[in-house]
């Protein structure tokens, strides 16, 4: 039995993962490690929420993702690594907080109103999208959470599940400490484009991108926009290629790169050429990594079977103490 404070935190398979999902959320995850008990969980149920017309490639995915947690350094033997809809007791307990949880904590949900807005493009008037904080809450209170890793644009939904389980232990007696929200930092990752990087954008490098392809993707990245041409001054301070500089490149090319672009000391070819090499020195080993995993299918099938029998045990065990506390 552990000792250290147990945390959960879960990710949708929509495909490859991107340098946003790397520096949003799994840097963090594989820092905490070390540090707590975590459970960390692909949420392929939760994928259904806005893509339930076309779920054909969600198990794909979800292979894919487990491949890329690898690669980048989650350890099978530091943390549980789990597929949500393999342990169906999510499910029954989902249902057995939907018959307590008030619509109206589900309407105030901002991501709720933000994502009919965004997605006008699909029919989001469903009970599986609207309840998905439900399902949510359900996915981290099964294993009796005491934390959740979040940036803070996600900090409401923990609040929703702190207050789910606050009323079910009204209602029934104490089963589930509330979880705490840990605000997690991540840096601002804008794809090629210096929109926010996503797959839907066609703008993301992806941390299983081949060397040549990081080149071509950096060859077109946005720069200063106001530079217009080799002999005008640039400002670092805005220029998106300078940001990733500052994340990949050594502090003396950074500097160099900082000097050189203000005095038109460099073009943005060359400015982006230098920084695409540093990238990929930097995936580099993630790369590896990620292709000695998918080389080996049956190895990573089989952390999936070990990381879901785990997870089972832990939710079998929380599902017989509510079922004893609603006496049913």
């Amino acid at each position: 039995m552990t000792s250290k404070k147990r945390i959960v935190s879960g990710m949708r398979p929509t495909g490859a993962l991107h340098l946003g999902n790397l520096h949003g959320a799994l840097k963090n995850w594989i820092d905490m490690q070390d540090r707590f008990d975590c459970f960390f969980f692909i949420a392929d149920w939760h994928a259904l929420t806005s893509d339930y017309e076309n779920p054909a490639h969600i198990k794909e995915f979800s292979r894919k993702m487990m491949i890329d947690w690898l690669g980048a350094g989650l350890s099978p033997e530091k943390s549980t690594l789990f597929v949500q809809s393999h342990i169906k007791y999510h499910a029954e307990l989902f249902l057995l907080l939907s018959m307590i949880t008030p619509v109206p904590w589900l309407e105030r949900n901002p991501t709720y109103k933000e994502q009919i807005a965004e997605l006008q493009n699909k029919d989001l008037s469903t009970f599986g999208f609207l309840g998905y904080p439900i399902l949510q809450a359900a996915d981290i209170i099964i294993y009796k959470a005491e934390g959740v890793p979040v940036g803070i644009d996600q900090a409401p939904h923990i609040e929703i599940t702190r207050e789910i389980a606050r009323r079910f232990n009204y209602f029934y007696g104490n089963v589930f400490p509330e979880p705490e929200t840990i605000l997690t930092e991540s840096a601002k990752i804008l794809g090629t484009d210096r929109r926010k990087m996503s797959k839907s954008y066609d703008n993301a490098i992806f941390i299983s991108d081949s060397p040549d392809a990081i080149r071509k993707k950096v060859a077109t990245m946005i720069t200063d926009p106001q530079r217009k041409k080799r002999s005008d001054p640039g400002d670092p301070d805005v220029c998106n290629v300078f940001s990733f500089h500052q994340m990949y490149s050594p502090a003396d090319m950074i500097a160099e790169v900082n000097q050189d672009c203000r005095r038109a000391a460099i073009g943005c070819v060359e400015c982006k050429q230098k920084m695409a090499e540093h990238l990929i020195t930097a995936l580099s080993p993630i790369r590896e990594k990620t292709e000695y995993y998918q080389e080996r299918p049956d190895l990573v099938e089989d952390i999936i079977t070990q990381g879901n029998k785990k997870a089972a045990a832990e939710a079998e065990r929380t599902m017989k103490s509510v079922r004893e506390a609603l006496k049913i």
